[in-house]
């Protein structure tokens, strides 16, 4: 395993992590997801990624559960939690991103997670209903108390995560210092040009998902959608409309002729390619089978296989290279 700097932090993340969104607490079993597990530590991952709104608070049980029954010591990983979604409660108190609910969904993610601290703690999304410097002056305080070590974003815009920094740098305040955006050969603009100068800047480490899109960039979907892929899934619909297109799938089969023509298959191909990108701390893995995830994570042998020649030979296929403004 190889390791990177999260941002300008001094925290040490593996290139490859593992998630746990769809899949644990409802997709698969629990013995399943302990061995999923064990095999992304026993391969040098030390980030599980969680979040409070996975299967509604379930995801973290699952995972606070198997982190007790392996007894790793906790200076050797990394755990992550995400709050705004709520874990499943309407009430308006349930949800975003005010002092109330960040307290309190903190304080009930490290009781499902049975944990002390959390590592990483993602604001999943941003709050147009709440101030910005709420949700700061909240994150700084459960860093001041041992609740949380550093503090990110989700999807949020350069606008809003600079509008944080400056803020932050304002009243003297703990800044974010990653970023979980979505990241892919099919979804690219934002890591690629909308972030660009804020990596320069005040610099941003990536947790980046989806590296697979969600399943499209493995072949699987070629010849249509069976009943138990994840992009039939009522929750993920909005991903389906969005990459179950056939110029996409288009590209998808000429990218597997092109994976096998350097030796390797699609889906290594597809993770390293994300990997390659220096701007990039750690490519999230999901997966429900143990031999899906062993072969996943294997994809950083396939580094040496980008080449300039092969790089290009990509770019010519995905034709959708973001332009840079012109100032």
């Amino acid at each position: 395993m190889e390791f990177s700097k999260l941002g300008k932090s001094g925290l040490p993340v593996s290139r490859l992590s593992f998630g746990t969104w769809i899949t644990f607490g409802n997709q698969i079993g629990y013995d399943i997801a302990k061995e999923l597990m064990i095999i992304a530590y026993d391969a040098g991952v030390n980030f599980f990624d969680n979040a409070e709104v996975y299967a509604h608070g379930k995801s973290e049980e699952v995972m606070g559960k198997i982190l007790k029954e392996t007894g790793w010591t906790r200076d050797s990983y990394l755990v992550s939690s995400k709050v705004f979604f709520g874990a499943g409660g309407k009430l308006p108190t349930q949800k975003g991103l005010h002092r109330k609910h960040i307290r309190e969904a903190c304080d009930a993610a490290l009781k499902r997670l049975q944990l002390d601290y959390l590592d990483l703690y993602f604001c999943h999304r941003p709050d147009k209903s709440t101030p910005i410097e709420e949700t700061i002056w909240s994150m700084h305080q459960l860093i001041l108390a041992g609740k949380i070590l550093y503090w990110g974003t989700s999807e949020w815009s350069a606008q809003e995560i600079m509008e944080a920094h400056m803020l932050a740098a304002r009243h003297n305040l703990i800044p974010p210092v990653v970023e979980q955006p979505q990241y892919n050969m099919l979804h690219r603009h934002k890591v690629e040009v909308e972030f660009s100068q804020i990596y320069k800047t005040v610099g941003l480490g990536l947790t980046i998902w989806s590296p697979l899109a969600s399943g499209l960039l493995t072949g699987k979907y070629n010849n249509g959608i069976s009943e138990d892929y994840r992009l039939k899934r009522a929750e993920l619909s909005w991903l389906a409309e969005r990459n179950l297109v056939e110029e996409n799938l288009k590209k998808v089969r000429r990218l597997m002729d092109l994976a096998h023509d350097v030796g390797t298959d699609l889906t290594r191909l597809a993770i390293a390619w994300c990997l390659k990108n220096s701007d990039v701390s750690t490519v999230l893995l999901g997966a429900s089978k143990p031999e899906q995830l062993k072969h996943n994570l294997t994809s950083l042998e396939v580094l040496t296989l980008l080449t300039d020649d092969v790089l290009q030979r990509i770019e010519l296929i995905l034709d959708n290279k973001p332009l840079h403004p012109q100032f």
